[in-house]
């Protein structure tokens, strides 16, 4: 939908995955399945933390702060999308968009800073386990965690600024199921030249150092890890620095795509793709990655679910 020079939009299309009734309605299905399964998956990893005090460990501190982020990031996309397939229509209000892009920045932001913070845990838990109870105590690990969610806020707030402060009068259809910033940059009538160098100049400057700094990390892990004597030793530190280094590759590899390639020269069916690959897929499976390879919060997932079947008999 073009819109002429002088008009600016009042609210915006975002793009449907079909124009076909029943697809649509296949569409809400499977994204209903997907939600659900990431808010009963994220829901019960911190429902069973939070009730098992063997849990009370900085690793599952920051583990319950990542599934919260995963609930707000995947909130904040999903259930909107659901909506419009369900009632045939595409419009999203602008304030709408714009608390959507200002959510969902700082929910995928502090959730990198989160994930930079367990590498370092992980890092001082192996390499320097003798220190570990006094580098990572409470108020440390609670320090930690407030500056990721400050920064997340900070990051996002400059970015949403930024990118709403142009007029958008080119179009108002948005090449996504969600609001974005790399789609909402193709829609400005000025030149978004800068505001594209400025946040891939900021964004990758900032992920490129949390990156660097997990490579480091886990380089340093894996020579500790491979001094242990013992091959049992060596499998139990691994197996918990896996799941970790699993959730990261997921969210460095999908959003690392998004956000790199060419905001315009990349096909509509490639953009929803990968729009579901890093917006929808990493908060449904991290909780599946982190349960299935750890054995204390599979031990606590079970507690829980035999003490809510007893408590209903």
């Amino acid at each position: 939908m073009k819109m002429s020079n002088q008009t600016t939009v009042a609210e915006f299309l975002l793009r449907g995955f079909s124009d076909v009734r029943e697809l649509q309605i296949l569409h809400f299905l499977l994204f209903l399945g997907l939600y659900l399964a990431a808010l009963m998956g994220n829901l019960l990893i911190i429902s069973a933390i939070v009730l098992d005090h063997h849990l009370h460990t900085p690793m599952y501190f920051f583990l319950v702060n990542l599934s919260t982020l995963d609930l707000g990031s995947i909130s904040v996309t999903v259930p909107k999308s659901m909506v419009n397939s369900l009632l045939d229509t595409r419009v999203i209000s602008y304030p709408a968009c714009v608390a959507q892009v200002f959510l969902f920045v700082v929910f995928t932001s502090t959730n990198f800073a989160l994930l930079t913070i367990m590498a370092y845990d992980r890092y001082i838990a192996i390499c320097d386990p003798l220190y570990y109870e006094r580098v990572m105590n409470r108020r440390a690990c609670v320090h930690m965690a407030t500056s990721a969610w400050l920064a997340g806020l900070v990051f996002s707030a400059l970015h949403t600024g930024n990118t709403f402060r142009l007029p958008f009068c080119q179009s108002n259809v948005i090449d996504q199921f969600f609001c974005e910033i790399p789609q909402l940059l193709k829609l400005a009538c000025s030149n978004s030249n800068l505001s594209e160098i400025g946040l891939l100049a900021c964004g990758v400057f900032l992920a490129l150092n949390c990156f660097v700094f997990i490579t480091v990390s886990y380089v340093q892990i894996f020579k500790a890890v491979l001094k242990i004597p013992s091959q049992q030793g060596r499998h139990k530190a691994f197996s918990t620095c896996l799941p970790h280094l699993t959730v990261v590759s997921l969210l460095v590899c999908t959003g690392f795509f998004e956000y790199l390639k060419p905001t315009s020269s990349s096909a509509l069916v490639l953009d929803l793709l990968v729009g579901v690959l890093y917006a929808v897929v990493p908060p449904m499976m991290n909780p599946v990655i982190y349960s299935l390879r750890n054995k204390e919060i599979k031990a606590a997932l079970k507690k829980l679910i035999l003490w809510r079947l007893f408590t209903k008999n």
